[in-house]
């Protein structure tokens, strides 16, 4: 970073009052110092210093220009010193808002394998529906978010994009539990557990069905994921979780997975995204880069 030791070598001549001064605590030549003064100057178009018969002195542009030099300065030891929180020297917090659906493996598997790197970073995680993620992230209560299918928001930038089909959950004991894939019109012959429309998987039913010229006749609605799962346990009603959400649900006991077929619910997508134009501190960018290569690597 050259143009660090130019900004450190001009705000010492202001302070100094002296190139010559500031060429010996920087064990420099003085015409060397001289030339590139001289050299801003140029590029500026405008002079830095007066000379005067006993040193220098900023003029008006000069006091502008030593004023963004030292700004300089403090930035970028606020920079070394947040990518020292991440060597291990402090900590410090990441906060993510996130759909429940990537709460039980994506979500914990990533924090884990940060952890490992950068013990001292610790980790605030809210789940919220689809469309509150993305405010969240827009009003800079969370660094970034996790959500699927939201609505559009100007302020939101998707950093990572990955398609999502949906799966119909159910029973072990299932007359359907058997099935490689299924549509929705099977699973709409038993009765359904949907998601509110906080929800990104809702919306993603409602657009199918309308264009189906059907109709969705739950006999639960909440945005508890929890609450549909421990139905579906329990009965015979079907609800469903988008891909990113399946892996622990394989794991459950008393569960089965069954991917739908339905072109037009294979279409949705995990969104990855932050606040457009923000700069994050350093170990939520460090993360949400963590984020987008496990994303992009399927």
């Amino acid at each position: 970073m050259r143009h660090v030791h130019i900004l450190k070598a001009l705000e010492l001549i202001a302070r100094l009052g002296s190139i010559r001064k500031a060429s010996e605590k920087l064990h420099i030549v003085s015409s060397a110092l001289t030339r590139q003064v001289q050299e801003i100057e140029r590029e500026l178009g405008a002079p830095i210093f007066e000379r005067k018969a006993r040193g220098v002195q900023p003029t008006a542009a000069g006091e502008l220009f030593i004023r963004y030099c030292r700004e300089s300065m403090q930035g970028l030891e606020l920079v070394r010193s947040r990518i020292e929180d991440l060597s291990g020297l402090r900590g410090g917090t990441v906060v993510v808002s996130a759909i429940e659906a990537v709460a039980g493996t994506l979500l914990p598997e990533e924090i884990v394998a940060f952890r490992k790197r950068h013990p001292l970073v610790g980790f605030e995680v809210r789940i919220a529906g689809a469309d509150q993620v993305v405010q969240a992230v827009v009003d800079e209560a969370a660094a970034v978010g996790l959500t699927f299918n939201p609505s559009p928001h100007v302020d939101f930038q998707a950093l990572a994009e990955v398609p999502q089909e949906l799966h119909a959950v159910m029973s072990a004991r299932h007359p359907l539990a058997g099935s490689t894939s299924l549509r929705l019109r099977d699973c709409q012959a038993y009765p359904l557990a949907l998601g509110d429309g906080s929800l990104g998987g809702r919306a993603l039913l409602e657009r199918f069905v309308a264009r189906a010229s059907t109709r969705l006749e739950p006999v639960l609605v909440t945005n508890s994921v929890e609450m549909m799962k421990a139905l579906a346990r329990q009965s015979q009603t079907i609800c469903f979780q988008i891909g990113a959400g399946v892996g622990t649900l394989r794991a459950e006991a008393g569960l089965r997975t069954v991917p739908l077929a339905d072109p037009g619910l294979r279409s949705g997508k995990l969104i990855l995204g932050v606040r457009r134009g923000r700069s994050l501190p350093v170990a939520a960018a460090v993360f949400t880069e963590q984020l987008r290569a496990r994303l992009a690597g399927g």
